[in-house]
């Protein structure tokens, strides 16, 4: 049997054929990702979904051997998304150490180095150990997935990040019996992250977030290195990001520096900082509304005063048919 697209997209969801992307972008697309990045296009064809105007900002940098991998991965499945445009992706974020304002991270994450890039994975694990990104990311192929992001503040995009199925990474670990949840930990370096010094701040740093091991081995959880074909920019979470499109932006946690199992539910940040505004699982639910605002709808972006773009929210973000069987009888309205 053909394999079923990681992206369901219910009929009375689909877009308007004019707002889909057409088969000349994505061959300009792949052309002009060919000549930015200095060579013959490597393993099987990159297909993403940036139209050219999308594509004026400088390509970041990165290494060599990560770009070449970059090119190489496999091209999402076909959706009727709309995607939102590149530069929405990259300067509208929320990255608190860069700066509470949504243009912040935009502007001061150029200090941060993701490259080399050490990531430690360790806890209940056969196998421990401390890796350059290079050595951990061996022999692992990267495939573009194209996933819809819904933040908490009810605002959501539509991303084509490239990447792998976190549980490439669980598995080399060889996670033991005790493993029951995976602890994620973001970088602390108050030089290269500045508002971590900000004594002002409400946030302990460092940023920690954390899943269910059974949520961190499903197949739509996925370590991402990049976006629109590029090697992942600054702001949005270089050099290694969690991506796990049925929840709430926040527990997809950026610059990745550990890994770890662990027997008990790990401290996740904003849980601690409001417990009753951000749970530990933030599944995407329009009936358990924030206390301070709606769940119901969202805000997709690219919008406007005009065009609100305003959209019903899905419950795990679309992707129901995938992930409900992880919750079982789970009260969602208790354990948000």
């Amino acid at each position: 049997m053909p394999k079923k697209p990681l992206i369901i997209i219910p009929p009375k969801n689909q877009i308007a054929p004019s707002e889909i992307t057409s088969e000349s972008t994505y061959l300009n697309r792949r052309q002009l990702m060919t000549s930015l990045l200095g060579g013959a296009l490597i393993g099987g064809p990159l297909i993403s979904h940036a139209a050219p105007s999308q594509l004026t900002d400088e390509n970041p940098g990165g290494p060599a051997w990560l770009k070449e991998k970059l090119l190489a991965a496999k091209p999402a499945q076909p959706t009727s998304e709309s995607i939102t445009p590149y530069n929405h992706v990259t300067q509208y974020n929320n990255f608190y150490e860069f700066g509470t304002a949504k243009t912040d991270p935009a502007k001061t994450a150029h200090r941060l180095k993701p490259d080399p890039w050490r990531v430690s994975i360790n806890g209940a694990v056969d196998k421990p150990g401390q890796y350059f990104l290079d050595d951990l990311l061996k022999g692992i192929d990267f495939e573009e997935r194209i996933y819809r992001l819904r933040c908490v503040e009810a605002w959501s995009m539509v991303i084509p990040w490239v990447g792998f199925s976190l549980s490439e990474i669980l598995k080399k670990a060889q996670p033991n019996s005790s493993a029951k949840y995976v602890a994620f930990t973001t970088l602390l370096d108050k030089e290269q992250m500045p508002e971590q010094g900000n004594r002002l701040s409400t946030i302990n740093w460092p940023y920690q977030e954390g899943l269910r091991i059974d949520e961190a081995m499903h197949p739509l959880c996925i370590l991402a290195v990049g976006l629109y074909g590029k090697v992942l920019p600054n702001q949005n979470g270089a050099p290694l990001r969690l991506v796990v499109p049925w929840k709430y932006g926040f527990k997809s946690i950026k610059s990745i520096v550990a890994i770890t199992l662990m027997e008990k539910q790990p401290i996740t940040s904003w849980n601690v900082l409001a417990p009753k505004e951000y749970g530990f699982f933030a599944n995407v639910n329009p009936q358990v509304d924030h206390p301070r605002w709606s769940q119901a709808k969202e805000r997709r972006l690219p919008n406007s005063l005009l065009k609100p773009n305003i959209v019903p929210t899905q419950i795990y973000n679309g992707y129901g048919e995938e992930v409900a069987s992880l919750y079982g009888s789970l009260d969602l309205k208790k354990h948000f």
